[in-house]
């Protein structure tokens, strides 16, 4: 049975995330979670929730040429093997919400401290030394994103934020395309063990509803917009969600 009231929260956070270069996978797992829909679906909804959302982001922000595929590659290179592996694994039903938790709230932390300006970017080009470091951190987001069933975008946009790797459109545009690769990774890995009843209708018209606000979300990215109070309004709601998901699987 669908909860109608969900077709608006999925729309809401769609539009908020989308206008930040995410795709909202943490927050659709934790208002599914609150709702007590089945737990094999969960990530399968969140990741495809995702790629809707992200495919029209994604394609913005390359039509306005605020993708730097040189420095985009070696994060994905490593992010979409490990994101595969991450959801062909077996996790218990509480192990998963205790990960998801804590993911949210390390995730609302990173959103909401950032010592470095909006305009802090590295002046060095890349080297081989960045191109390392990049593939390990795409790796260890991949990993985990794949295992929770979400993008990674949470994770990766304020860390590249916190090192000024590079200017706010293109670390957004860079999230976003990482969320849409992770995505559709963690896709593939959960089609390995997936239940066989699932309500396709569900998933369905939430799709339809992320579409919407996510269509909307990214235009609102592209144009003139205060990334600091979306990213304040962003990292109180995942700070929330976080707090409810492990109260509920802790207690």
């Amino acid at each position: 049975m669908l909860h109608w009231e969900l077709l608006l929260f999925f729309f809401m956070i769609a539009f908020v995330y989308a206008s930040v270069g995410f795709g909202g996978g943490s927050s659709y797992l934790a208002i599914l979670a609150l709702y007590g829909l089945p737990f094999k679906e969960l990530r399968l909804i969140a990741l495809l929730c995702n790629v809707v959302v992200v495919t029209g982001g994604t394609i913005l922000f390359i039509r306005n040429k605020h993708v730097n595929w040189r420095k985009i590659i070696p994060l994905v290179i490593a992010s979409v093997p490990m994101a595969f592996v991450g959801a062909m694994l077996r996790i218990e039903q509480r192990t998963f919400f205790i990960l998801l938790g804590c993911s949210l709230l390390v995730a609302a932390l990173l959103l909401w401290f950032r010592t470095r300006p909006d305009n802090a970017i590295k002046t060095t080009a890349p080297d081989k030394k960045s191109y390392v470091q990049d593939g390990a951190l795409g790796g260890t987001i991949g990993f985990l994103s794949g295992m929770i069933g979400i993008g990674g975008g949470i994770f990766l946009s304020p860390l590249l934020n916190l090192i000024g790797w590079d200017t706010p459109k293109r670390i957004a545009a860079t999230a976003s395309f990482f969320i849409l690769v992770n995505s559709v990774s963690g896709i593939a890995g959960q089609l390995t063990h997936l239940p066989p009843s699932i309500d396709f209708s569900r998933i369905l018209f939430l799709c339809v509803a992320v579409f919407a606000g996510g269509q909307l979300g990214s235009r609102m990215a592209i144009k003139r917009f205060n990334p600091l109070v979306i990213r304040r309004m962003t990292a109180a709601l995942i700070f929330v969600a976080g707090i409810e998901v492990l109260y509920k699987h802790l207690s």
